[in-house]
Formats: structure tokens, C-alpha cells, sequence
């Protein structure tokens, strides 16, 4: 990956650039911090695993991920750090009822819970993971779809068994 980037640079620009300027240029560099110009009413939150490069022969490194997308504007995303994205989120200008979408694990909504305050947040399941629970409540299949046609249209007390 970055072994290549002298030579890609002599490519594109026909300058000779060495590994270490590169390295030196890299590290220096300071990400800004993103802000949101609007104010946020809508956001999912998700996470998963990224394997990270080890030298030959070592075994693969995977590395923990969250991430937020606000909706139609902007996402970030952390390695191993909950705190970072939490503080990040509640730096950006929250609605007064902010719908937070998520998988239902845990780790998911130890996050959410911590988006605003209780009262502005609309914490919803995402629909392939409601079904999914849904289907593991058992029951007929006649009154599982009945209970999903009411959750697609909104009608939770209908849902109820």
C-alpha cells in the first residue's frame, strides 16, 4: 500500500518523492474535525470488523469499527473508540427529537443511549433485524405476518400478540 505511493507519485507527476518524505507528509498531516451544517434528526449507527495488514507470515489483525451517517450529509467513524464517536456526535447541532437506526446489538445502543438525552432520542430497530427477532418469538406463521404487515405500517399495539 504505501510502500507503492513514491512510485505512483513519479507516475502521475513524474517527480521522484522518497519513502520517508512520504511518510514524514503523511504523519504531519491533521485531519480536520467534520461538522454538520444542518441540524441532525436523523442518524444510523452501525459497526463491524476491518482486517488490517500484518507482515508476511504473521496472523491477520481485525480491529473493531463504529461508525454514524447522518442522514444526507456527512458520517464518521472510529477504531476501538466509543468515546470518540459519541463525543463527536454530540458536538453536532442535534434536532429536538433526533430518530437514531440501529442493529439492535448492543454495543450499538451502548452508543445510542448516549446520543442527546433520552427525550430527543426515537431509538428505531432496523426492519431486517425487527423481523429477524420477530420470527424467533415463534408462533404461527399466519400471526407473524399479520404482526409484520402491522409493524411495516407503524401499528405497534396492533402488533402486540
Amino acid at each position: 500500500m504505501h510502500e507503492n505511493v513514491p512510485r505512483d507519485l513519479e507516475q502521475i507527476t513524474g517527480l521522484k518523492i522518497g519513502k520517508s518524505t512520504v511518510h514524514r507528509k503523511a504523519m504531519s498531516f491533521e485531519v480536520p474535525e467534520i461538522q454538520t451544517k444542518k441540524v441532525v434528526t436523523a442518524l444510523a449507527l452501525d459497526g463491524g470488523n476491518v482486517r488490517v495488514r500484518s507482515p508476511l507470515g504473521e496472523p491477520s489483525v481485525w480491529k473493531n469499527y463504529k461508525a454514524i451517517q447522518i442522514y444526507d450529509d456527512i458520517g464518521f467513524a472510529c477504531f476501538q473508540s466509543n468515546e470518540i464517536l459519541e463525543k463527536w456526535i454530540n458536538k453536532q447541532p442535534l434536532g429536538r427529537v433526533v430518530t437514531c437506526l440501529g442493529d439492535g446489538h448492543d454495543g450499538i445502543w451502548n452508543i445510542m443511549k448516549n446520543v442527546g438525552n433520552a427525550d430527543q432520542r426515537r431509538e428505531v430497530l432496523d426492519w431486517y433485524h425487527l423481523k429477524e427477532n420477530l420470527y424467533k418469538v415463534g408462533g404461527s406463521i399466519k400471526r407473524l405476518l399479520r404482526a409484520e404487515t402491522h409493524l411495516w405500517y407503524g401499528d405497534i399495539e396492533a402488533a402486540s400478540f
